[in-house]
């Protein structure tokens, strides 16, 4: 078992009392006998600047004062500190670096943070090259930072090259880190994660109350969201810590349980990959370029049963998800669906392949044939050759189906072309997928989502409607509550034959989460590493 620590502190433009906050924590973490603390991002200075001459007078440079301090304690403690900083760079440019120093004081490893967030694109340059994997005693580490974790690039690419262990600096007011996009990097890929964010002002607290009624915002959602855990590779939090307040949270994990990519069927959820699918994903990041869907529609998750279908059909249902290999002729869906405009989404099994189907009054309009191999699934030996995308009178939607949806790259195929809705009928085997999953898929993405599954309790699956109230960059409709990204979910209860609920085609336009900042069009501009991956 391995001893790692989340410190989470405050920072401000005080570099030497940040310095001070930052030993108190690497002291704190050594107490507990951590072997290992990771503190946030930023921790050299509050990131806020006049201008990019006035972020480089700032940032640390390579074996200055402030990095020499962690260094030598990490090494008077005999610990692994990971700390993220403003790095002035030798070749003009000013970074945000991920530094992980060893229990010797040496330079481990660095990253440079490849997609920036806001204002940061205004004062600091992007990361060029992938997030090293470093190999030490502990395991095999990658780093990241903040924005890196809101979408699933770059800690796919680190977990595709081997390592086992990541160690994500945050720097973060919104909520929904900590609920949402940290635990869920550790579940899709199978691996742990410790994260460390900041308490306290983001912004100088003299022009906090200025700039918290310019956007709207009360005063204290614009502090730190706190909330640093570790993460296992099931997406279970084993410790957190509170969302205020500087604190350390410790627990003994074992590093080899990310070696182990199986589901409970037994699928490898990274040899399962399919990467030549992938390709799509490689070229140059783009703007959207297909128009405006619908503003609303209405839809539903339902039991295979013809009678509920004819209902929710008659009331005007746009769209109804069946779960996966749902018992229901074909011709009676058909017939149930006879005088409206509802379109059902179901799959059944064509001898060795597993396929989708798209059905409205008039029969089927579009199939869409699984992508990955599956344990449950022996049979399923004949693969579809790429996602599909059908238009539909309210939107773009692509059908993700069964298995294909605990993919994360599933889903960004539908977004790179510029799909509006994902329909998912499934079978989900593990919590993470309802907990953290689909809300992520649609969060990273900016999609709708709506999934159907069967359980031993009858209907299962959730509805992930995307909000309007996105970014601080666009005027809420409600008070500021300091989710940014989460859809709205609604999820089937035990027992319920049915569950509806309105999603919003045409909110898939807006990927901006800050400015600066396009969660699709935003993701690392070169091909990632989606070939290969490392075995050990």
């Amino acid at each position: 078992m391995t001893r790692v620590a989340a410190a989470q502190l405050a920072a401000g433009t005080d570099v030497a009392a940040n310095l001070d906050a930052c030993l108190r924590m690497i002291d704190a973490a050594a107490e507990a006998s951590a072997e290992l603390v990771v503190l946030p991002e930023f921790c050299n200075h509050l990131s806020w600047y006049d201008d990019r001459a006035h972020a480089r007078r700032m940032a640390c440079t390579p074996g200055d004062w402030f990095l020499t301090a962690v260094a030598e304690r990490a090494a008077a403690h005999g610990i692994h500190v990971k700390i993220g900083v403003t790095l002035a760079r030798g070749d003009g440019r000013t970074t945000a670096t991920s530094l992980l120093f060893g229990p010797g004081g040496e330079l481990l490893g660095e990253s440079d943070k490849q997609i920036l967030m806001g204002a940061e694109n205004d004062h600091l340059d992007r990361g060029l090259d992938d997030s090293p994997v470093i190999d030490t005693p502990l395991g095999r580490i990658g780093m990241y930072a903040c924005m890196e974790g809101v979408i699933n690039e770059v800690t796919r690419s680190l977990t595709l090259r081997g390592a086992q262990l990541l160690l994500n600096s945050l720097n973060s007011f919104a909520t929904d880190e900590a609920s949402l996009h940290i635990p869920v990097r550790a579940a899709e890929n199978r691996v742990w994660v410790v994260a460390a964010n900041k308490v306290g002002p983001l912004l100088p607290e003299a022009q906090l109350p200025a700039i918290a009624a310019r956007l709207g915002v009360p005063p204290n959602r614009l502090h730190g969201a706190g909330e640093s855990q570790i993460v296992a590779p099931d997406g279970t939090c084993v410790a957190m810590a509170p969302a205020a307040g500087e604190a350390i949270v410790i627990a003994d994990i074992d590093i080899a349980r990310a070696d182990d990519k199986s589901r409970p069927d037994g699928t490898d959820v990274i040899a399962a990959r399919r990467p030549e699918l992938y390709e799509p994903l490689n070229a140059e990041p783009r703007e959207r370029q297909a128009g405006a869907g619908a503003p609303n529609i209405s839809t539903a998750i339902a039991a295979a049963s013809i009678p509920g279908i004819r209902e929710l059909a008659s009331a005007g249902t746009d769209l109804i998800v069946l779960p996966e290999l749902a018992d229901v002729p074909i011709a009676e869906v058909m017939l149930a669906l006879a005088g409206t405009d509802t379109h059902v989404v179901t799959t059944v099994r064509d001898g060795a392949a597993h396929d989708g189907l798209l059905l409205n009054a008039s029969g089927i309009v579009g199939r869409q044939r699984q992508l990955h191999r599956t344990g449950r699934y022996p049979w399923l030996t004949t693969l579809g050759d790429e996602l599909g995308i059908f238009e539909l009178p309210w939107g773009r939607m692509a059908l993700v189906i069964g298995d294909d949806s605990i993919f994360p790259e599933t889903f960004r195929l539908a977004v790179v072309a510029d799909a509006d809705v994902v329909a998912v009928p499934f079978t989900p085997a593990e919590s993470w997928e309802l907990r953290l999953g689909l809300p992520e898929r649609a969060a990273e993405n900016r999609l709708n989502i709506v999934a159907a599954g069967s359980a031993p309790q009858g209907l299962t699956g959730e509805i992930c409607a995307l909000s309007p109230d996105f970014t601080l960059w666009t005027a809420w409709s409600g008070p500021f509550t300091g989710v940014i990204s989460h859809p709205e979910v609604t999820a089937a209860e035990p027992g319920a034959l049915m569950v509806r609920a309105t999603i919003r085609p045409a909110q898939a336009m807006n990927r901006t989460v800050s400015r600066g900042t396009d969660l699709v069009a935003g993701r690392p501009s070169r091909p990632l590493d989606t070939r290969t991956a490392r075995t050990h």
